[in-house]
């Protein structure tokens, strides 16, 4: 796993929409993951992702490669109450979180997943966040996996319905 070769910066608004059109390429390929027609809302999300740039303390990370191609992406919120997912994450305090990591089927294996989450881990440590939330899918078992991995529990209470999908809520406790 060769993750030297690339680098997390935020995005610059020149390259929202090739990441959008990027995370639509993963989501919608994703086994068991409800289609563009089944959740039009959900992939309208995934369109205008720079949106999320506009709220406080909310950033789009890129993972490029080294010919400056974008590899994958995700979005970070230092405040909860921007996070924008069903069930009571919002409402956490002092908490941080990170939504639509997706990275490109061509780059996929190379630790780009781990080196985003790992950024969102260490934005989180910095700005002094008791925790990190997230939120994954059956679909997603692929990452789901690397969370458990860096050390992300299940926890139940952040569970919730996004219409007939499940979707599960796991914590990364952040020393102090």
């Amino acid at each position: 796993m060769t993750i030297s070769n690339y680098t997390i910066r935020n995005a610059s608004p020149s390259e929202f929409e090739e990441i959008g059109k990027l995370l639509i390429r993963v989501y919608s390929a994703l086994e068991g993951f409800p289609k563009e027609d089944e959740q039009p809302n959900y992939y309208k999300i995934l369109a205008n992702i720079g949106a999320f740039t506009e709220y406080p303390e909310t950033e789009l990370l890129v993972a490029l490669d080294e010919n400056n191609v974008i590899a994958g992406a995700v979005v970070y919120f230092n405040d909860m109450q921007y996070y924008g997912s069903g069930g009571i994450a919002t409402q956490e305090k002092d908490s941080a979180g990170f939504r639509l990591l997706g990275v490109d089927s061509q780059a996929r294996g190379k630790g780009i997943g781990k080196l985003l989450t790992l950024e969102c881990i260490k934005k989180a440590t910095e700005n002094k966040r008791k925790q990190i939330i997230i939120h994954s899918t059956l679909a997603m078992k692929t990452a789901w996996g690397m969370y458990e991995n860096i050390g992300f529990k299940r926890d139940e209470i952040l569970d919730f319905m996004q219409g007939e999908l499940p979707v599960f809520g796991f914590r990364f406790p952040i020393d102090s």
